[in-house]
């Protein structure tokens, strides 16, 4: 190392001879280019502080090991703190050695060093080993550490109100300390250099962690390398996805090793995401205390996510029994308020626990794998949704403005009009499917005709070829000839030779020899010539054979390219024969729109019709028994010669209103051809008398208000109607005529 590593030399019991000597493995560089400046000044930093723990008295009292005390208890205190410093000096000086042989021990001794992990880093080597563990030493983005805090970021406010909340008990980040400046500062660099996040609730906890063990540009570098390698940035995005991946995660395996639990979660409705979300926000920070946390902390700087999911089961499977007899308000209580104080004697408890907890990477990736088809059905849905949701609402705003340009008026010519428009969109859709045939016809036809017919291209090419093949059949048939001829000549020659040998059999030996060799080179040249007329010959086949396969190569290419383009073609129909089919659906969906539409307007409209008729009867129920009222009225006004005619003004006024009520329900101005009532008879008998008295007519048209009382069988009360050809105005000036019997004793 470039600098020595700090020992616990101030902390042992033994003298300093041999604490030097023991340290001294520590304290021997290996290598003085291994470390890098930053990590020899932070050495540098924890000498110091060494330095100052020697100093203080209490420190040198607590060390004093050589205290000459009686009493047995003193002496095995003595002897077990020393034991203990003996152990913690050989534990500085194994992370020593580690830190100094980093890179060989992280590649041949990952299990021993996930072991030591495990048991808890040395709180002087936390700065160093987080560091190597997340290869944060020498980043790039460090040099721009201090450029970033001169800019300005959107997310201060944000960072400014939560720093208040992180770590109030801690004297670090006390109000308006240094803790809680470098604090903020670390989280306004971080937040400007991942804009997608900016800044999130929770993160402020870690990076606090992250500056109580070093300075604030090695705390920036170690939490962007955790952000980047260690899955927070997912878990801190604005969607939050991946928590909850982790959440679907961590019940899966709740109902997998703790199903008991888990039905009684169900039961009570307390979600996973209640009480572990912020485990893995925070990874314990904000839930144990801060010893237990940092344990925690140490393992996942090394392991990662694994040990969050580990140390979450392990709690629940140690208080199952208590959860299991607690509602949702105990058990929340319990997770904020006894589990925390669980482990204040030590973390070693709760990690043990941990790594006894069954964890599968691989079912791990299959529910990651499943949660994911999930979302994405969640996100198709929630389109849909949407989608539905915007053509609702476009009915709706087409449904106000409709409205509010008048109230619609259904009627007969209205459900006629639509069923007219419906027998219209029918005869459409008939029209649209022949046109439809009839296209797929034109088309079947129009590529049976393009079969037929030749390319222009694939034409021209052939007669090219087919030009070639002629003249180099002509150039061979000329050859032939010439050979041919030759031959001839050849043949010629030999009789001529043969027919002059002939005469001359009785020559020398020697002429005799002479011609037998001009004989054999006459046959050797005439075989010759022959040789060579076979020969043209062959070459003549071989081009007829090159060029038949040359045609029949240019005929398979050709139907290969028909039969792409006939294939084009059958994508192309297809495309648009769905195409149709898709408009042939949404015609069939408008008409389906359509019919229900004029059954709706239909049910409207006889509703309307029911609930007008059952008023008109309703109404003219009334009229029948204020007629009833208004003639026994008359008829008490008479008898008693009191002032009846107030009371028949009244009854008339009623009626009248009753009858442009019916007007109003028959959308008429009046009643046309509705019966009203000019007279009243009423009927009666004398007691004792039979015989009945009739009014003349001329007292009738003296006074036309009355009409005469006409005594009829029975004692009924007869109302005869007279049809009115008049307005309504014109049925105010009909006076109810009545008449009374001359006699004093009538009786109603």
């Amino acid at each position: 190392m470039a600098s020595q590593v700090a020992t616990p030399s101030s902390l042992q019991t033994p003298t300093t001879s041999s604490s030097t000597s023991l340290s001294s493995p520590a304290l021997s560089p290996s290598s003085p280019a291994q470390l890098s400046p930053d990590d020899v000044e932070l050495l540098a930093k924890l000498e110091e502080q060494n330095r100052l723990l020697e100093t203080d008295s209490k420190s040198l009292r607590s060390m004093n090991g050589s205290r000459r005390n009686s009493g047995s208890s003193l002496v095995s205190s003595s002897s077990a703190s020393s034991n203990l410093s003996h152990l913690e000096e050989d534990t500085w000086i194994l992370w020593g050695r580690i830190v100094n042989e980093w890179e060989e021990v992280r590649k041949k001794k990952e299990k021993q060093l996930k072991d030591l992990v495990r048991k808890g880093i040395p709180h002087h080597f936390r700065a160093i080993v987080w560091q190597l563990l997340c290869n944060a030493q020498n980043m790039p983005i460090k040099d721009q550490y201090s450029e970033l805090l001169k800019m300005t970021s959107p997310c201060e406010k944000l960072i400014r109100r939560d720093i208040a909340r992180t770590y109030p008990e801690h004297e670090f980040f006390k109000e308006d300390s240094l803790g809680q400046e470098v604090l903020f500062n670390v989280m306004k660099a971080y937040s400007l250099v991942d804009r997608e996040v900016g800044y999130c609730q929770g993160s402020a906890f870690i990076v606090g962690l992250l500056l109580m063990q070093m300075p604030e540009e090695e705390a920036f570098c170690v939490f962007v390398k955790l952000m980047q390698d260690y899955r927070l940035r997912e878990l801190f995005k604005p969607s939050m996805a991946e928590l909850g991946l982790c959440m679907y995660q961590f019940e899966s395996m709740i109902q997998e090793q703790l199903p008991e639990l888990h039905m009684h979660f169900q039961a009570q409705s307390f979600h996973t995401s209640m009480y572990a979300s912020s485990w893995f926000l925070t990874i314990f920070l904000t839930s144990y205390p801060l010893p237990v946390a940092t344990r925690i902390f140490d393992i996942f700087m090394c392991e990662g996510l694994e040990i969050v999911f580990r140390v979450g089961l392990a709690i629940l499977q140690m208080n199952q029994a208590e959860l299991i007899q607690l509602d949702m308000e105990g058990m929340l209580q319990h997770f904020q308020k006894v589990i925390p104080h669980q482990f204040d004697s030590g973390p070693d408890k709760v990690i043990q626990a941990a790594y006894q907890v069954k964890y599968n990477a691989k079912k791990m990736k299959k529910l990651e794998k499943e949660y994911t088809t999930i979302k994405t059905k969640e996100m198709e849905e929630q389109v849909e949704i949407k989608r539905l949701r915007t053509e609702n609402r476009l009915l709706k705003q087409r449904i106000d403005t409709l409205e509010k340009k008048g109230p619609p008026r259904f009627s007969e010519e209205s459900v006629l009009q639509l069923e007219k428009e419906l027998v219209q969109a029918r005869l459409k859709e008939a029209e649209s499917q022949c046109a439809l045939k009839e296209m797929q016809d034109k088309i079947l036809d129009m590529e049976k005709r393009n079969s037929s017919l030749p390319d222009d291209t694939n034409v021209a090419r052939l007669q090219d070829e087919l030009i070639g093949v002629k003249l180099r059949e002509a150039e061979a048939l000329t050859g032939l000839k010439e050979l041919r001829q030759q031959v001839r000549d050849l043949e010629e020659h030999w009789q001529r030779h043969l027919a002059r040998t002939a005469s001359r059999w009785k020559d020398s030996p020697k002429k005799n020899t002479l011609s037998e060799l001009q004989d054999e080179l006459m046959s050797v040249r005439l075989r010759e010539a022959e040789v060579q007329a076979e020969l043209r010959e062959t070459r003549q086949r071989l081009l007829e054979m090159e060029t038949q396969n040359q045609i029949h190569s240019n005929q398979l290419r050709r139907a290969e390219q028909e039969s792409r383009c006939l294939q084009e073609r059958v994508q192309t129909l297809t495309t648009q024969n769905k195409d149709l089919n898709v408009q042939l659906q949404e015609i069939k969906r408008r008409q389906a729109e359509i019919e229900c539409k004029s059954k709706e307007e239909v049910m409207a409209v006889r509703l309307r019709e029911a609930d007008n008729i059952a008023a008109m009867a309703e109404l003219q129920q009334q009229i029948s028994e204020l007629e009833i009222q208004k003639e026994e009225g008359k008829v008490q006004g008479q008898l008693n010669h009191t002032d009846s005619s107030q009371y028949i003004r009244d009854l008339k006024d009623q009626i009248s209103e009753l009858k442009q009520e019916i007007c109003c329900l028959k959308g008429q101005k009046g009643l046309v051809s509705q019966p009203t009532f000019d007279g009243i008879h009423i009927v009666n008998h004398y007691i004792g008398v039979g015989e009945s008295y009739q009014s003349s007519d001329d007292d009738g048209a003296k006074d036309p208000d009355l009409q005469s009382l006409q005594p009829r069988s029975g004692g009924r009360i007869r109302l005869r109607a007279k049809l009115e050809d008049t307005d309504s105005d014109e049925e105010d000036g009909d006076a109810l005529r009545l008449s009374v019997p001359q006699s004093k004793s009538t009786t109603v």
